[in-house]
């Protein structure tokens, strides 16, 4: 008998790298799956009370991350004075690179890959620059000055596909005119660019535009499961759309960043075990926040 031919199991692509890939018109995000309803409209949960206990727990067990300290202040800074608003730290463009580039590594690394960009490639916000440095570079010397960051095929590929989409569309490569465009005009807008995902989308939102969303990363999805505000079987895309119509706009930015934050630290109440998760809900002590664990709706 001849040998049986073992076949290898393909692994999918990691979730954020296939946020990152061409997407297919089969496959491709619309502006509409980012507007659509809410999917678990007959879960309760959360409540804008159970959002603010949250929020205040977090708070008092981690204070506010450093790192979003300057967004938290500017986003304050233009909801207390809408006639002078205060000017961003960084061009919308920049953001949304920087989130590319933030996919599947850490902040170290993509902070790096970040500089390393714009050391190489330092004015590729205008036209003529660009053009010749980044759109027309060779897709190794793109990769070479991302490559600290991970995936730097994928992101360096990402990355010239959304500003040579840009530069066609609007002759520039320049998003400040999305300050002028409401949440969902951003998100039609933005999703017409290959390999920018929904969570990408909702970062530049929040962080960038200084709009009330609540982006969905892996960290914020699974506390969201383990603590019961969505149903067991939820998917990110639909935990976003059920978080954000269920948490108040005042609470977004300050609970995003702190489940966020609390997910990088915190294993027990985000490792990846599914529903066996919510049997730690017994030992209280073990992570303040299993106190608010509670049966799916």
């Amino acid at each position: 008998m001849g040998k049986k031919k073992i076949l290898k199991r393909k692994h999918p692509p990691l979730e954020s790298e296939a946020e990152c890939q061409p997407k297919s018109k089969s496959v491709r995000v619309s502006s509409k799956s980012l507007t659509t309803t809410n999917p678990y409209s007959s879960h309760i949960a959360p409540t804008p009370h159970q959002c603010l206990s949250l929020r205040d727990t977090l708070l008092a067990l981690h204070g506010f991350p450093p790192e979003f300290a300057k967004y938290r202040k500017l986003q304050h800074d233009n909801n207390n004075n809408h006639h002078h608003p205060t000017l961003p730290p960084e061009t919308v463009l920049d953001g949304l690179v920087r989130t590319v580039l933030s996919q599947n590594t850490t902040e170290s690394n993509s902070q790096k890959a970040f500089d390393s960009l714009k050391s190489s490639f330092p004015t590729w916000e205008h036209f003529e620059f660009v053009f010749g440095k980044v759109l027309g570079a060779e897709s190794k010397e793109l990769e070479n000055a991302i490559r600290c960051g991970g995936l730097a095929p994928t992101k360096a590929s990402c990355i010239k596909n959304m500003l040579r989409c840009l530069l066609e569309k609007r002759g520039k490569l320049c998003l400040e005119y999305l300050r002028d465009f409401s949440i969902d005009e951003v998100k039609a807008e933005l999703s017409l660019f290959k390999g920018i995902g929904p969570k990408t989308v909702a970062c530049v939102l929040m962080f960038n535009l200084q709009l009330d969303d609540f982006p969905v990363d892996t960290h914020v999805f699974e506390i969201a499961k383990t603590i019961g505000w969505v149903p067991a079987s939820a998917d990110r895309n639909k935990t976003y759309l059920h978080l954000n119509e269920r948490i108040p706009n005042e609470l977004k930015f300050d609970l995003n960043c702190l489940m966020y934050t609390h997910g990088k630290l915190c294993r027990r109440c985000t490792s990846k075990k599914g529903n066996k998760q919510r049997e730690k809900c017994d030992d209280n002590n073990s992570c303040p926040i299993l106190n608010y664990c509670k049966e799916p709706v």
